[in-house]
C-alpha cells in the first residue's frame, strides 16, 4: 500500500525536504493512523539533526547562508524543553523558536561582526549594523517561507 512505501521511505530517510515531509504528514493525518506517529515524529528529528533543515534554509539564503549558530541554539532550546510533538515535531518547534525568541536579529550581529566577514579586518559599526540588517532580512524571509508550510 502507498501507506507502507511512505513509512518504508521515512524510515529508510529518503524523504528529506520540507515539502515533502509536510505532504506526508497531512496524508498521514487524513488516514488518522497512529502508527504513523513515531515514524514521523523521527523523520522530522531525521531532518533537524541531520543538518537537512540547515542545508534547506542556507539554499534559500545563498547570499548570506542562514547561520548555524542560530539553529543550533534553536536545536538547544527546544531539546531541552521535549523536543517533538505533533505537526512537524522537532522541525516546526525549531522554526517556531526562531521566530518566537528572535534570534535571527542576535546571531545576524554576531556573524557580522567577524572579521572573517570582512576579509579578516575589523568591521566598524556601521558595517556591522548594515550586515546585520541585511542577514535579518535574508534570514528572517527564508524562516518565513518555511514556516508558511504550517499555515
Amino acid at each position: 500500500t502507498q501507506k507502507s512505501l511512505l513509512l518504508r521511505s521515512l524510515r529508510a530517510h529518503n524523504i528529506n525536504t520540507l515539502s515533502e515531509l509536510r505532504r506526508i504528514e497531512r496524508l498521514f493525518s487524513a488516514l488518522n493512523a497512529p502508527d504513523t506517529e513515531q515514524p514521523m515524529r523521527e523523520a522530522w528529528t531525521y531532518y533537524v539533526d541531520s543538518n537537512t533543515l540547515l542545508n534547506e534554509l542556507r539554499g534559500l539564503t545563498k547570499t548570506y547562508p542562514f547561520g548555524e549558530g542560530c539553529l543550533d541554539e534553536a536545536k538547544n532550546r527546544v531539546n531541552g524543553n521535549g523536543g517533538n510533538g505533533s505537526q512537524g515535531g522537532k522541525c516546526f518547534k525549531v522554526l517556531k523558536e526562531i521566530r518566537e525568541k528572535n534570534l535571527i536579529p542576535h546571531h545576524a550581529r554576531l556573524l557580522a561582526a567577524k572579521p572573517a566577514m570582512w576579509g579578516n579586518r575589523t568591521p566598524t559599526a556601521t558595517e556591522i549594523d548594515k550586515l546585520t540588517s541585511v542577514l535579518t532580512t535574508e534570514w528572517t524571509r527564508a524562516l518565513g517561507m518555511l514556516l508558511r508550510h504550517w499555515e
